[in-house]
């Protein structure tokens, strides 16, 4: 439980930096295919949810790397 705990709290600073910092690309997480069941009845848990915050962390690192950061 302790992992799921750290997991979500990273997710919940990715966001906020993206949605603070880079707004621009803040709307398009809704649009995450991975915030999208597959199942009508997903099964969430730590691999899910690492899953989910590395594609945050790779959705930041490419803006970063294909923008000019002022």
């Amino acid at each position: 439980m302790e992992r799921i705990s750290n997991i979500l709290n990273d997710i919940t600073l990715i966001t906020l930096e993206i949605e603070t910092k880079f707004p621009e690309i803040y709307k398009f997480l809704e649009e995450d295919t991975l915030t999208l069941p597959f199942r009508e009845h997903p099964q969430i848990n730590a691999e899910i949810l690492f899953d989910y915050l590395e594609s945050l962390n790779q959705l930041l690192l490419h803006y970063k790397e294909t923008h000019v950061i002022n």
